[in-house]
């Protein structure tokens, strides 16, 4: 998409949002090998929770829904990078926020909507709710020449792959050439963004080995409820903002707690996502009323 198109594409979608352009496909032999198309990224939704942080947390995820209806350029699919619901000790009340999740998105107007879960969903039965209502926590996809990888680092509670999946997506991969694309959704960081808040996965580093012979792969996730853009090598990692409530930048406070609400400023979102020659990121702020 070249950069007047691109403009274009911003003023039919009607966006407020600001544009990040990331050579994320730097290799345009690979870039070539499919067609340009868009998705949304919905994150950290938390569907359940209440309290100061979000006043309006009963309604945001259903405004969000009807902004991402609105977009005059339909969206090719949707993906939501974890943490659909917020956690909850009670396996009944997880399965009604689940069963009530899955009512409010249902009104999506993209056919193709794919989940994978966050820690509140699966850290406390290993993912056997999740699994119930959304099916596998870990699995790939490839649209339009472009490989999708879902990788699962919250069904363990000590936030690992595990050698099972790492085995798994090393399977994967050598089913790849060296310059296919890539994209790989995660829920935590899998480099240490700062492990002191559970913002990293613990064997984390070993994925991002298995990805690092691929010359054009980028990593989308959630889980710190903003913005982060961060590179291991080539490898570019991009985290969406929250549906619920931000968090402090890494380190800039002593603990990891929501930042005080703002009804001028929410601090919250979903993302478009553009697949082209580069990679442009959107960012979808709800919309009000």
């Amino acid at each position: 998409m070249q950069d007047a198109d691109r403009r274009d594409f911003l003023r039919l979608a009607g966006l407020a949002g600001v544009a990040f352009t990331a050579g994320l496909f730097p290799d345009r032999k690979a870039a070539a090998q499919g067609s340009d198309f868009h998705f949304v990224q919905f994150s950290d939704t938390h569907w359940g929770y209440s309290g100061p942080a979000n006043p309006d947390a009963e309604h945001t995820l259903e405004k969000a829904v009807a902004t991402v209806n609105g977009l005059a350029n339909k969206p090719d699919f949707i993906v939501f990078t974890g943490d659909l619901t917020h956690t909850t000790d009670d396996p009944k009340v997880r399965r009604e926020r689940m069963k009530r999740f899955r009512e409010i998105v249902s009104a999506l107007n993209v056919k193709d909507v794919r989940f994978m879960p966050g820690e509140h969903d699966a850290s406390l039965d290993k993912g056997e709710a999740y699994k119930e209502f959304f099916g596998a926590t870990n699995y790939t996809f490839d649209h339009k020449g472009v490989h999708f990888i879902v990788l699962d680092n919250v069904s363990d509670p000590a936030a690992k792959l595990g050698d099972e999946q790492l085995a798994w997506l090393a399977a994967d991969l050598k089913q790849r050439k060296p310059d296919d694309r890539i994209v790989v959704l995660t829920h935590r960081p899998l480099f240490d963004l700062k492990p002191d808040w559970d913002w990293t996965t613990a064997d984390g580093a070993k994925a991002i080995d298995l990805l690092m012979p691929y010359q054009n792969v980028v990593v989308l996730y959630g889980h710190i409820h903003q913005e982060n853009h961060h590179m291991t090598g080539h490898i570019a990692h991009h985290a969406a903002k929250s549906l619920i409530f931000p968090l402090p930048a890494p380190g800039s406070q002593p603990k990891r707690t929501p930042l005080p609400y703002d009804a001028a400023m929410p601090g919250l979102g979903t993302r478009d996502v553009t697949v082209a020659q580069k990679v442009t990121l959107v960012e979808l702020p709800v919309t009000k009323g």
